[in-house]
């Protein structure tokens, strides 16, 4: 009897062991799948480690580095020059024949060229001069202003003729947070051209207009000492004729 129900419940539980077996197999797919999943996003970790990350501090310049701005290039010239122990000057720039605008700029180091002759022996200097600051240092970084609106590093000289600061020795300057900014210079030397352009507009429109004016009363005054001229002839000439007139009747 206990058999025969036992056998009755091992049957009856035989859907029940398929319903386990077909949840084990779905298990297992799952299990299957999320591996799968976990190595994939193992792998994409491992190749996102191994990416180089950019540290701008350890960048130095190169050929063809590109910058958005003037400013944006002397501000990482100037954070280059502090950690290798010098300080940075802005030298001269290139300008376009067309527009007069900026399109290449030197940055240089502080040492660049030497001082001028005339200041050093002035033969009116009571105090002995100062201490020479430049030494010739051709150290330098050269930008150009390409199509795209990129500046663009075109030379660059990393030897120095002097030797460098520690970085802590580099003075701060006041020029690298509040002085404007080399595109802010550039615009506003042009707005001041194009001022002063107009203004030599009016000046020529008002002088021309004042040589008309001129021109037109020394017309006027021409006119005025030719028509006197005639009245002066004609007088001259009746006085001459009367005087004929006298003579002969005397005469007579």
């Amino acid at each position: 009897m206990l058999d025969h129900q036992s056998g009755q419940g091992f049957v009856s539980d035989g859907s029940h062991l398929d319903a386990l077996a077909e949840i084990n197999e779905k298990h297992e797919r799952v299990k299957d799948e999320f591996s799968n999943n976990l190595e994939l996003c193992a792998g994409e970790a491992e190749e996102f480690v191994e990416q180089p990350v950019l540290d701008s501090d350890a960048l130095e310049p190169f050929i063809d580095m590109q910058f958005n701005s003037r400013e944006e290039a002397r501000e990482f010239y100037n954070a280059y020059g502090r950690r290798m122990g010098f300080t940075v000057r802005v030298h001269h720039n290139r300008r376009s024949r067309v527009n007069n605008q900026v399109i290449g700029q030197d940055f240089v180091c502080s040492k660049e060229g030497f001082r001028a002759k005339k200041y050093v022996h002035r033969k009116d200097r009571v105090l002995p001069p100062p201490p020479a600051t430049r030494e010739g240092c051709q150290a330098m970084i050269r930008l150009a202003l390409r199509d795209e609106g990129k500046w663009v590093v075109t030379k660059v000289v990393k030897e120095h003729t002097h030797k460098l600061m520690s970085p802590s020795e580099v003075p701060w300057r006041r020029s690298e947070k509040h002085l404007v900014s080399e595109d802010e210079k550039d615009r506003r030397i042009r707005e001041l051209s194009l001022e002063l352009y107009n203004e030599r507009q009016k000046y020529k429109r008002r002088c021309a207009a004042y040589e008309e004016q001129l021109n037109m009363i020394l017309n006027d005054l021409e006119k005025h000492t030719e028509h006197i001229s005639k009245k002066v002839a004609d007088v001259v000439r009746n006085i001459r004729e009367i005087e004929e007139e006298k003579s002969d009747s005397k005469g007579r």
